[in-house]
């Protein structure tokens, strides 16, 4: 199946918003993120997701705390790049387009002034461009 969503982006301030709607209902898009391969498109190589409360590690140095854990709607984690730096934080939210698409929004939030927001924004970009792929 031929991707055709488009990725909506946006900046301001200290938060990134990256969305992307694809043509799969919710369930199946959650199904997705619950895999290695979805967890590793938000967390990066070798993290895995897990409930409220739930510290992850990636092989590449990224580590957080999983905040908010809602089936089918949301997950959100605090997201460190280095253990210096103060941790930002991450919203993935999942809405209904139609019974047969699904919206999926990521909202990276109190990012540090050092943090360029084009790399931001590049980061989740591809991560919906995995996930969508991931989906079909």
């Amino acid at each position: 199946m031929e991707q055709t969503s488009e990725v909506t982006a946006e900046t301001e301030g200290s938060t990134v918003v990256v969305s992307r709607t694809v043509k799969q209902p919710v369930k199946v898009v959650w199904d997705v993120l619950m895999t290695d391969d979805g967890a590793e498109a938000l967390l990066g190589p070798g993290a895995k997701l897990g409930s409220k409360g739930h510290t992850w590690h990636s092989h590449n140095g990224r580590e957080g705390v999983i905040r908010s854990f809602h089936p089918l709607e949301q997950i959100r984690f605090s997201y460190r790049s280095n253990a210096a730096r103060t941790p930002s934080v991450v919203a993935v939210n999942l809405k209904p387009a139609s019974d047969n698409a699904t919206t999926i929004e990521i909202e990276h939030s109190n990012l540090s002034s050092d943090i360029d927001r084009g790399w931001a924004l590049d980061r989740w970009s591809a991560a919906l461009e995995r996930i969508e792929s991931d989906c079909l």
